[in-house]
């Protein structure tokens, strides 16, 4: 690993041979690891490549099985989260780690109340501080609000606000924090990261959006399969350097394929609604239709609507109206049940609270929904049910070494496969993908449009909701897009351009 005198003396942290095993699996593999005060240190690799494992170690969330960390100089043991909070460290998890049934100040103050006389909770103190960090991420959210009632990009400013009242501060760990932000929330964050650079804060930032690591990062660590593979200044380097370091290869320019038929219209919704409190809609007389094999794109800036108009679709909420048809079928979108069987499936934004059960395996978690195709007329067929998984894991290409092991064992990226394996098998008509790709890195993501055109190759048609210009560009066959839960453009795919869609999801968005 290269290194001199001026960056030795910049290094605050250094992660050396750092190894972890778990049955089955190498996570990490004698990697090392500089983390330079007043830098914004990028850590980049392919979902799996041992990212978050690393960070979770540094963290004290998990302890390494050899190896060793230097902190200013001296090796130190972070046994727990206390343990690095207590030498400066803090963390912003990918999946968000909140309590729905709290409020905003109770989530900021978890495990860092303040006290009066001694015992008694500091309310007001929490409700104060609470309002200010929030203002000052430019989110004047009540810190009285429950967390359950925040969207996801508001609970990920949440997850933000946590570490910024934390005392003595040296390495603030963000994993994949702009992941559900807006673009002017990003903007937010990134003068926030120039702020605690200034105060001599180190960073350690992990995206798998690559504009954003050219823009923000200072130093630049690629890890592979659980290795070291490179680090270097990010001035020495381009978009094409990295992606070769992650994944030994350049990716495709386009993954839509030009040898599969569209055929006749299988799905359609008719004039859905979704009341708003204090008057107007959420969505707004949406209406649309879908053929097989088609990859129809829902694209449009945060609070466009397109999430409640899944929501709507699949039966979440009883106020809804509309009409849905299916294969010439009319329904109304009234269960969630219902649209199951009618041959709807889900992929939710947020996999960890919607997708899946943490305290189940991966077999159950990709078999809870078909159970009934595995089940005798007394007992679960579990033979055929595990065949069908791993026809699932060798289709979507999940790293896994046992089905049995949890669904937490597996990274970001593969657990999103396992949500995407659990809908193929209910034998779908109609999927919906609301943001598959948040959170996961190119090599997943192109996994993830190999199966989208694999499915669309079947028959199935495919609702990809996304939020990236170029992923519209080159997945889909047909874009609409959303403004203030209305349709306000329909792209075919010689029109499908970022001036258009742009143009069409700027069209009466309120910031």
């Amino acid at each position: 690993m290269p290194e001199d005198n001026r960056m030795l003396e910049e290094v605050i942290l250094q992660a050396i041979n750092i190894t972890k095993l778990y049955p089955g699996t190498t996570a990490l593999d004698k990697v090392n690891f500089n983390i330079y005060k007043g830098k914004v240190n990028v850590l980049i690799g392919e979902n799996g490549a041992g990212k978050s494992t690393l960070m979770k170690i540094i963290a004290g969330v998990e302890q390494p099985t050899s190896g060793e960390l230097i902190l200013e100089g001296k090796t130190v043991r972070l046994s727990s989260t206390k343990a690095a909070n207590e030498n400066g460290i803090g963390i912003i998890y990918q999946e968000l780690n909140l309590f729905p049934a709290l409020t905003v100040a109770q989530n900021i103050f978890m495990a860092k109340e303040k006290r009066k006389h001694g015992f008694l909770l500091d309310k007001n103190t929490h409700y104060k501080v609470a309002k200010e960090v929030m203002e000052k991420l430019e989110h004047p959210i009540d810190p009285n609000t429950m967390v359950a009632e925040l969207k996801v990009g508001q609970q990920q400013i949440v997850e933000i606000a946590k570490t910024m009242i934390q005392q003595d501060l040296k390495i603030l760990i963000m994993d994949e924090p702009t992941s559900s932000l807006s673009n002017s929330e990003v903007e937010i964050l990134f003068k926030l990261i120039n702020e605690l650079k200034s105060q001599g804060i180190a960073i350690v930032y992990i995206s798998h959006r690559l504009e954003e690591i050219m823009r923000i990062g200072d130093r630049i660590t690629i890890l592979r399969d659980g290795k070291f593979i490179v680090e270097e200044d990010v001035k020495n380097v381009d978009v094409p350097w990295i992606v070769r370091n992650m994944v030994g290869k350049d990716t495709l320019a386009s993954y839509v394929d030009p040898d599969k038929t569209i055929g006749d219209e299988i799905f359609s919704v008719d004039d859905i609604t979704l009341p708003k409190l204090g008057g107007g809609y959420l969505v707004n007389h949406v209406s649309f239709s879908l053929k097989a094999g088609e990859v129809l794109g829902f694209y449009g800036l945060m609070g466009a609507g397109r999430t409640e108009m899944i929501e709507c679709i699949m039966g979440h909420h009883k106020e809804a109206g509309g009409t849905i048809k299916i294969d010439g079928k009319a329904f109304k979108p009234n269960s969630v049940i219902h649209q199951i069987k009618n041959g709807m499936g889900h992929i939710p934004e947020d996999r960890q609270r919607e997708g899946l059960i943490q305290t189940m395996s991966i077999e159950q978690n990709m078999t809870i929904s078909s159970i009934k195709q595995h089940t005798t007329a007394t007992m679960i067929n579990n033979k055929r049910a595990l065949d069908r998984v791993k026809e699932m894991i060798k289709l979507l290409y999940i790293k896994v070494a046992d089905p049995k092991f949890s669904i937490m064992s597996l990274s970001g990226g593969n657990q999103q496969k396992v949500v995407i394996g659990k809908w193929i098998l209910t034998n779908p008509k109609v999927l919906f993908m609301d943001e598959p790709t948040r959170g996961i890195d190119v090599g997943a993501k192109e996994d993830v449009f190999k199966i989208m055109n694999e499915l669309s190759r079947r028959g199935i048609g495919v609702i990809f909701v996304g939020s990236d210009l170029k992923e519209m560009i080159s997945v889909c066959d047909r874009v609409l897009v959303m403004s203030n839960g209305k349709i306000t453009g329909e792209f075919e795919k010689d029109e499908i351009n970022e001036q258009n869609l742009v143009k069409a999801s700027a069209a009466g968005h309120k910031e």
